[in-house]
């Protein structure tokens, strides 16, 4: 017997999909809370899975496919942005009849999220909040030993995109220095004068070289915008007040703004 085509609902798990979007109210904006939520962390997936991609590609030094992928993720960060338009469609108010059924629940406890922090060279442990400012580890509103915290914690001690980027680099001949080269990948990195007139030669001599570390500018601007919209989106519907979870809400959002992820490549702008 032949085997059965696979259908579209059965290939994307349609039912099992619609049936996740549960609300813990019968107020008529949390389905919409929910299902923007649920699509955000789709999107970190697909990104996370795209940042993979492009630091074997950079590593291997594939130029082509590594401005492929770089240009897909920016594209997927502007969805993550226009994404916050739907949402504030939703008032204070109608956010507020069901607010309380969150609980504990927070963004903070996005695990993905903070896992992309990291990929891209975040580096507070636990409780000791280093070089964000904020006081806030990356995993402190994990479960210790849960397996999202274990993601986070992995992605902390491995490469991140940028340690990839300086790889690619010296596969093209520049002159990444050694102790920058071989680093410990598990400390934070927050840029070097040295790397950064390394940085201005790649622009002046290699066309190539240079327009992916334009593309990496392209993504650190998409993330911090989708980080000033998020916060004013949170702003207009809760003002001041605490964040669920026990965040301290805008406060600690608007102290995470205007963070560099490539903190090189705006370095050297004034010097172009």
């Amino acid at each position: 017997m032949s085997q059965q085509a696979l259908t579209y609902t059965q290939y994307l798990k349609i039912d099992e999909l619609l049936s996740l979007n549960e609300p813990q109210s019968t107020e008529h904006d949390e389905p919409l809370f929910i299902a923007i939520h649920q699509v955000y962390e789709l999107w970190f997936k697909q990104i996370l899975w795209e940042i993979s991609h492009v630091q074997e590609t950079l590593e291997s030094g594939n130029t082509f496919s590594s401005l492929a992928t770089l240009g897909r993720i920016r594209t997927i960060l502007k969805v993550c942005v226009s994404q916050l338009d739907i949402l504030e469609t939703m008032t204070p108010l109608q956010f507020n009849t069901f607010r309380d059924r969150l609980t504990s629940g927070s963004g903070f406890q996005s695990a993905q999220f903070r896992e992309l922090e990291a990929v891209l060279g975040r580096r507070d442990h636990a409780g000791a909040g280093a070089g964000s400012g904020t006081g806030m580890g990356m995993s402190e509103h994990l479960v210790a030993g849960s397996p999202a915290r274990a993601r986070v914690e992995a992605a902390m001690a491995r490469a991140s995109l940028w340690d990839s980027t300086l790889r690619y680099l010296v596969t093209r001949g520049h002159d990444v220095p050694a102790d920058i080269r071989d680093r410990d990948v598990t400390a934070p990195y927050g840029g070097d004068e040295r790397v950064q007139s390394m940085l201005l030669g790649v622009h002046h001599n290699d066309p190539e070289a240079g327009l992916i570390c334009e593309a990496l500018v392209d993504i650190d601007e998409g993330l911090q915008e989708w980080r000033y919209r998020h916060v004013k989106m949170v702003e207009r519907t809760i003002g001041n007040k605490q964040g669920t979870g026990g965040s301290s809400g805008v406060g600690y959002l608007s102290s995470t703004l205007f963070h560099s992820v490539f903190p090189d490549l705006w370095a050297i702008r004034t010097q172009f």
